[in-house]
């Protein structure tokens, strides 16, 4: 994401997993967490370098979190071979069982596909994380979990591929609000600074509203 992105490779399931950290400045004061965030639908081209991917790190670094990016199996030097979400549920996991700080709040964060696996990984967590974020989750592609009532969700009004519909429906039986964006669609092409500003604008806004 810049020249101080720390590049790791840590142990997986499938073998050695690539992973990207981002820290806040030195000047931003104490820690406020750590996310892990997960990238798009690996056969259809996602990596942790996807744009939105990088822009919600973005968010979270401004936030003063530690963001945490990586590789699904098999993609960029991850080891392994797509498992049709079960595995990466499994690399989601053992990113954050390596990666995760004890004594900080965990955060967890998906984009699309990314989504599906950060929901599904909350739900195997012995300590819960703290909130998630979900843009465009993959709700007409993939199971997502039902999420805690604090989870931010952010959705594209003209995203071409996940339907506004398909996340209404899996949003409606929990009573979860969705932020939408008109407009945009699922990549959030030409809106990316609009995106970062509703990411920090909803985690301020949630988290205000539990205290």
């Amino acid at each position: 994401m810049n020249a101080q992105t720390q590049r790791r490779q840590i142990a997986g399931p499938a073998g050695e997993i690539e992973c990207a950290i981002d820290e806040p400045a030195v000047d931003a004061g104490p820690l406020r967490g750590v996310v892990v965030i997960c990238h798009p639908n690996p056969t259809q081209g996602g990596t942790m370098d996807n744009k939105v991917v990088q822009t919600i790190a973005r968010a979270f670094v401004h936030l003063g979190y530690r963001a945490v990016r990586f590789n699904f199996r098999g993609i960029g030097k991850s080891a392994g071979a797509w498992d049709e979400g079960r595995g990466e549920v499994d690399d989601a996991l053992a990113v954050i069982a390596a990666l995760r700080d004890p004594a900080q709040p965990l955060a967890l964060a998906g984009f699309s596909f990314g989504g599906f696996v950060a929901s599904q990984a909350a739900l195997q967590l012995e300590q819960p994380a703290e909130r998630l974020l979900l843009v465009g989750p993959a709700a007409s592609r993939f199971g997502v979990a039902t999420v805690p009532a604090d989870t931010v969700v952010i959705h594209g009004e003209q995203d071409d591929v996940v339907p506004l519909s398909a996340v209404f429906n899996w949003a409606r039986p929990q009573a979860l609000p969705v932020i939408v964006v008109p407009g945009v669609g699922h990549f959030f092409h030409g809106q990316l600074p609009l995106l970062k500003n509703l990411v920090t604008r909803g985690w301020h806004a949630v988290g205000e509203a539990r205290t």
